[in-house]
């Protein structure tokens, strides 16, 4: 009996399965289970919900996403380069155009996702363009039911010169980071949560375990992200569902020694107040 795609109506998860009978996502507590018990949808009636959209952004940058909102709904990064382009992140789907614009782009050489929220519609990039690489961080190999990892690693995976995947734990045993020297921007998974205004401005940045439970870091696991995310420079911040422009490596580190001043907590700290205290941390 082949395996059939199945995607979870409450948060997006897809795998590769006979038929669920539950979600590894949602049964995680860092979020909710479906108040009205499960619902899993094959490919063809998920397609038939979205529509799919891009857009190009400077640093040779396109963001991937559809509409209306499905799951999680993150954002799918597509970096191109001369030589192969990486895709960071996955959209919750792809539809045909999108697929057939990542193929007029040059394709995908790398790939791989920072955690399983932001792993999206992966299998599908994995199927359609065959990348050299798919990497994910060992220990969230069993969040990949959906698709092959052909290169798990453990601290840190160069993908190319300036493009390296950094392991930082934290909100998932195996989240990772992907820094990329040449954009000067850190595609930071969950690490950090950027609340934004209507027309992109950062408002507030926040870390955590668990966003919705409101469940904070340990201080060991914020020390982690600090030794980590303090060894690389980036003036632009990009999670699953933010691209944040101006949250630099000083910002974000005020955000983490916040944590480590006092007790744990999830704190949306504004803009103004990291941006004085990053201020302070350079004189």
């Amino acid at each position: 009996m082949p395996l059939t795609p199945w995607a979870c109506a409450n948060c997006g998860f897809w795998q590769k399965h006979f038929e669920p009978r539950g979600c590894p996502v949602c049964e995680d507590t860092r979020n909710d289970l479906p108040h009205d018990g499960w619902h899993f949808l094959r490919e063809e009636e998920v397609a038939a919900r979205l529509t799919g959209s891009w857009k190009r952004l400077d640093r040779d940058m396109v963001a991937f996403t559809t509409s209306p909102p499905f799951g999680l709904n993150g954002t799918g990064w597509l970096l191109l380069h001369e030589d192969g382009n990486t895709a960071f992140e996955a959209a919750p789907y792809y539809t045909p155009d999108m697929l057939e614009e990542i193929r007029r782009l040059g394709g995908i050489r790398y790939l791989a996702a920072s955690h399983c929220h932001g792993y999206g519609a992966l299998w599908q990039l994995q199927d359609v363009f065959q990348p050299e690489v798919l990497a994910i961080q060992k220990d969230d190999l069993r969040m990949t039911k959906a698709f092959r990892v052909t290169w798990p690693y453990d601290e840190a995976l160069e993908l190319r010169p300036g493009q390296v995947l950094m392991h930082v734990g934290g909100h998932y045993e195996g989240q990772a980071v992907l820094h990329d020297a040449a954009r000067n921007t850190l595609f930071c998974g969950d690490a950090f949560k950027v609340d934004q205004g209507p027309d992109g401005e950062n408002l507030a940045v926040s870390t955590h375990k668990a966003f919705h439970k409101d469940i904070p870091l340990s201080p060991g696991e914020v020390r982690k992200y600090r030794d980590v995310i303090g060894s690389v420079e980036f003036d632009t911040v990009c999670t699953p569902f933010e691209h944040a422009r101006g949250i630099t490596r000083e910002v974000a580190l005020a955000v983490l020694d916040d944590q480590l001043r006092g007790p744990p907590g999830v704190r949306h700290i504004p803009m103004d107040e990291l941006r004085r205290r990053a201020g302070e941390r350079a004189v």
